[in-house]
């Protein structure tokens, strides 16, 4: 046979079996993905797991799943905890002290050629009429509730057992734009699928929460602010009967008359790794209340279904 010839088969062969590999791995994909996450307290593993809603937020699964299976979440700790709210996805705790990773130097590190993050958001080019992408900024578009891609209504609300992607506070007064790649490929923006937007709202980018509260109705201040992508899945047998009875054991213990579950962790700076420099020197800082002697840690985030 012709050498050029068993060349161009094989090649068209090889072609054919890359493009049956990714349209199998695009039907893999479903509307309602499943995570566990593993919570490690007091020498125990507690498993939560997670449906999640490619409907309501298909921009912030997709985020979130890419760093759960890069393995960013692995050693996090809670960095902030009460009655109502676990908050964590970006601090370690570290000589008995909070450390904030570098979440924007950990994703570009990670990144070769055969392994990348889905961008969102970019740093703001072109015209008014015409937005175009700049450089990728790694956060991911904002889909809270009021977004057009929503408009019909959302499978998941801010209730207890939500599953909670939000962003460091930046001030009222944060002005930059930049690009968004919206959800609904452009169809209420006459086609142009990208769009400018505060940066505020599209800042997020590995921070989250789970929704404690009892509450029956909806929190609608927090759901227009940041995103619900997803819900506990087994709240009363893996969160309230499994993790939270644990650290409530450990809170009624035995311990002496001052004892505090968390320690306030206070002036704790915000936003000394973003992309924008004005941000970056805005010096905002946040109280947390850190559990530090007997810490909450992510021992793992894994992927159970696509």
């Amino acid at each position: 046979m012709n050498k050029k010839l068993f060349r161009f088969g094989a090649l068209a062969v090889s072609a054919a079996l890359s493009a049956g590999i990714l349209t199998m791995f695009a039907g893999c994909s479903t509307d309602h993905p499943e995570v566990a996450i593993t919570y490690t307290f007091s020498g125990h593993d507690y498993k939560v797991e997670y449906v999640l809603s490619r409907t309501d937020a298909p921009q912030t699964v997709i985020h979130f799943l890419e760093l759960a299976d890069a393995g960013f979440y692995e050693g996090i700790c809670i960095h902030d905890y009460d009655s109502n709210f676990l908050y964590t996805g970006g601090y370690k705790i570290v000589n008995d002290e909070l450390e904030e990773v570098d979440y924007f130097s950990w994703v570009e590190n990670y990144e070769t050629d055969k392994k990348h993050f889905t961008q969102s958001v970019w740093k703001k080019a072109g015209t008014a009429s015409n937005p175009q992408k700049g450089d990728g900024l790694y956060t991911v578009y904002g889909e809270q509730e009021g977004k057009v891609e929503n408009e019909y209504g959302r499978e998941y609300r801010h209730l207890q057992g939500a599953l909670v992607m939000y962003y460091s506070d930046k001030g009222d007064k944060v002005t930059d734009e930049v690009t968004v790649s919206r959800a609904d490929g452009g169809k209420a923006t006459g086609g142009n699928p990208l769009q400018y937007d505060n940066y505020l709202y599209n800042s997020a980018t590995s921070l989250f929460y789970t929704y404690l509260s009892p509450s029956t109705s909806p929190n609608t201040d927090l759901a227009k602010k940041y995103c619900v992508f997803g819900m506990a899945k087994h709240y009363k047998e893996q969160l309230e009967d499994g993790l939270l009875a644990a650290i409530n054991a450990y809170i009624g213990e035995d311990h002496e008359d001052d004892f505090s579950f968390t320690t306030t962790q206070e002036n704790v700076v915000l936003n000394q790794y973003d992309k924008f420099e004005d941000i970056r020197k805005g010096a905002w800082t946040a109280t947390y209340e850190t559990p530090i002697d007997m810490p909450i840690v992510i021992k793992s985030v894994k992927v159970t279904k696509y």
